[in-house]
């Protein structure tokens, strides 16, 4: 067996062109000089990509200008099977020399600013500045990177590659691309594992998936003048008690498990006794479980609040009613530390020069992880800050960029069978 590897292995160095030497290199996590150096050479066509494509606007739920833009840009850099599913996901599909399980290679479209953000793209020295600049422009361009190389190298892979850009990662977008393209999408069925590239740092390790429940709790009530229908039910007393009773329950710290509650809405004017009030809330755990107890939890806050204000004042003209609306819903769930794809990522991460880490958060990894797909989200360039703000940045100084970009591409390698043909299904 060991020496089928060996030889696997010779090929595999071969076909890149690369010495035996430089293989064993790519084995343990390092991507081959080659390949190193091809994605050095791409430096200011990348920089150029991302600005390109931070510019596009993006906002929540109208993603199609810069999906389209990206579709163009996948053919440019070689791909000829690119398509733009009905969720408005692009696809671009790289054979394999199999037909086995497709790899999906993935980063999203969306950002969380509203339409109408001033989005130009500003550089002082080694620091590129914009809204969504990492969040998730340069997951895009690292994708054309990683594809020019395979393309111009002529890098043949044992799986199929499928590069994904995902509409709906962010926020009200609750996964909708990637929860289309794992349920409903023409690919559903021949996913074999997943990769996101989803944030500047290219030591940190997304395994294990935050789930997250979001609520949109509709309070209403007869209203009425403030000093004529004094003493009526007030929904502003409910939402109120709702808040406090949520802030009494007990969370567990491990796995961490939280609640927010975020933005209130209603009411006409000062002088008047609302009719609706809105309260929307967050809870989050990487436990299913501990997230359905918190869910319950908070539901039952909200109608025992109902409850107690309808029994409180006069409900002659009416009584406080309750419409709890799920408003979003992302699975937990956890690919093991130990598994392939995790162990390539580290390897690749901690060869580039960078500190690998295990992490959880809330991701488009989130969908297949809790359908039991290998999953995780990793990240790509130096570094970077301020995401989510309009002065978000990222650090672009050369040496140490091209190897945060050169950690997806080494994963890569690793997973589609390339070295060896030694990737996890």
């Amino acid at each position: 067996m060991k020496n089928v590897m060996r030889m696997a292995a010779l090929a595999a160095a071969l076909a890149l062109h690369i010495a035996p030497a430089q293989a064993q290199d790519a084995a343990t996590g390092a991507l081959p000089a080659p390949l190193q150096q091809h994605l050095d050479g791409q430096y200011d066509r990348i920089i150029t990509d991302l600005i390109t494509i931070t510019e596009i606007p993006a906002p929540p739920f109208k993603e199609e200008r810069r999906a389209a833009a990206f579709a163009d840009m996948l053919r440019e850099a070689g791909l000829t099977d690119v398509t733009i599913d009905e969720e408005g996901n692009v696809l671009a599909l790289r054979p394999g020399t199999t037909d086995g399980p497709v790899f999906v290679v993935s980063a999203h479209l969306d950002t969380v600013f509203p339409e109408g953000t001033p989005i130009t793209v500003t550089r002082e020295g080694d620091r590129l500045m914009a809204p969504g600049i990492g969040d998730d422009s340069l997951g895009l361009a690292s994708i054309l990177a990683w594809v020019r190389v395979l393309e111009q190298q002529n890098i043949a892979t044992r799986q199929p590659i499928l590069f994904v850009a995902t509409v709906g990662e962010e926020g009200p977008g609750d996964l909708r691309g990637v929860r289309h393209l794992f349920t409903q999408g023409a690919w559903k069925d021949r996913i074999g594992a997943f990769l996101s590239i989803d944030n500047p740092d290219a030591g940190r390790i997304v395994h294990a998936a935050t789930g997250s429940r979001r609520y949109k709790l509709v309070f209403k009530g007869p209203g009425g003048h403030s000093y004529a229908a004094f003493g009526v039910v007030n929904p502003m007393i409910a939402m109120a008690e709702t808040v406090r009773g949520l802030y009494a329950v007990n969370v567990p710290a491990d796995p961490k498990t939280t609640y927010a509650a975020s933005v209130v809405s209603g009411g006409t004017s000062v002088n008047s006794i609302p009719a609706e009030i809105v309260l929307e809330v967050d809870m989050r755990s990487g436990d299913p479980a501990a997230l359905r107890d918190l869910e319950q939890a908070m539901l039952a806050a909200a109608n025992n609040a109902v409850t107690q204000e309808n029994a409180a004042r006069t409900t002659r003209t009416g009584a406080i009613t309750l419409d709890p609306q799920l408003t979003g819903d992302r699975p937990a769930g956890e690919t093991p530390a130990d598994h392939p794809l995790v162990r390539a990522a580290m390897a690749a991460s901690a060869a580039a020069g960078f500190d690998p880490r295990l992490d959880r958060s809330s991701t488009d990894s989130n969908i297949p992880t809790s359908l039991g797909i290998p999953a995780l989200t990793i990240g790509t360039g130096a570094g970077g800050g301020r995401a989510h703000s309009t002065d978000e940045y990222l650090s672009v100084e050369r040496e140490r960029f091209i190897a945060g970009v050169s950690v997806g591409l080494a994963v890569i390698l690793a997973q589609a069978g390339v070295q060896g043909g030694s990737g996890s299904e």
